[in-house]
């Protein structure tokens, strides 16, 4: 008998997490999750919904201008589809594309619109309220994106991978080029007072610089010595900025922003003629990629935690997982 009160009370205690945990799930049990859809292994038409946006975004999340897209939709809560496009040179793209690149929204009435930041003007415009553009700081906000144009290596060579890295014969640009662009962004948030580049508040402005900085800050180090978008003594408006977006803005830190090791990943994939990389550059990435290895401190884990409850709290169809998986458990 003793056996058998061994055997039933963990069983008892397990049950009863169970159905808290069962509980807990089913409010988000009455909304619908996004539909997000992968083209190039299903190419047949969907189903276009009357209520909410299609976001159409490179297909593998390489490309930067369709990041801005998504996190403006993702910064204002919108619930939202997706249909992922394999748009890498002769990739396959389903019939039903209109063509062009990436990012492209089909709107809830039938009209599709393209480019980027106009994509993250009218999200804001249909759905956010101006949270993306205060209209105190609205032309403020649109200069300091406008910014970019001017301040990122102009004669660098297009690339989805490795955007303004290499120059047109597959070589990597000067250190001096990389530095001109990081003092220039530091400056450029210095003189909004930080941390975000139209000041105190996330905006527009930070959606247009996050995709290309984000891949700057793992890729940059492993081009040349001692060139880190991060350092905190070279760029210290650049270093807060990265932190401000990574430990506060929880729609980008937990849905849209991309892995250190795969923006280095990608670099062996371009450039250098696409046969890999020399061996100083890969030396580089083994030692960032330990370096990022670490286990998390503490305090490191419960700031993510609360920035992932602060996200999920306001998706319900979060769960919708976790319904699927409660179906099962018998």
């Amino acid at each position: 008998r003793k056996r058998r009160m061994r055997v039933v009370k963990p069983f008892l205690a397990f049950a009863a997490q169970w159905r808290d945990l069962e509980n807990a799930l089913q409010p988000s049990q009455q909304h619908d999750p996004p539909v997000i859809i992968d083209s190039a292994l299903d190419p047949s038409k969907p189903n276009y919904s009357s209520s909410r946006p299609t976001l159409f975004r490179e297909r593998h999340g390489w490309c930067p201008y369709s990041e801005r897209a998504w996190l403006s939709l993702e910064s204002c809560n919108v619930p939202y589809d997706t249909i992922r496009i394999d748009n890498t040179g002769p990739g396959r793209k389903p019939p039903y594309f209109r063509g062009g690149q990436t990012p492209q929204m089909r709107w809830p009435d039938g009209t599709t619109q393209g480019e980027s930041m106009d994509l993250v003007e009218e999200v804001d415009a249909r759905y956010g309220n101006g949270i993306l553009y205060p209209e105190s700081i609205k032309n403020d906000v649109i200069n300091k994106a406008r910014q970019f144009q001017n301040i990122f290596p102009s004669k660098s060579r297009p690339s989805s991978r490795a955007a303004f890295l290499f120059d047109w014969g597959g070589e990597p640009l000067w250190k001096s080029e990389f530095e001109s662009v990081l003092s220039k962004t530091d400056d450029l948030l210095g003189s909004s007072g930080g941390p975000f580049f139209c000041g105190e508040s996330f905006t527009a402005a930070d959606i247009a610089w996050v995709p290309f900085l984000e891949r700057y800050a793992a890729q940059l180090p492993c081009f040349h010595d001692g060139l880190n978008p991060r350092d905190a003594m070279a760029y210290p408006h650049l270093n807060k900025w990265y932190e401000a977006m990574e430990t506060t803005v929880p729609a980008y830190a937990c849905r849209v922003r991309g892995n250190p090791s795969s923006w280095r990943k990608v670099l062996t994939m371009a450039g250098y003629g696409n046969g890999g990389v020399p061996p100083a550059v890969g030396e580089r990435m083994d030692d960032l990629g330990l370096e990022e290895g670490r286990v998390q401190t503490e305090e490191e884990r419960c700031r993510d935690q609360g920035l992932w409850d602060e996200y999920r709290e306001t998706r319900p169809y979060l769960a919708e997982a976790g319904g699927g998986f409660f179906g099962n458990r018998e």
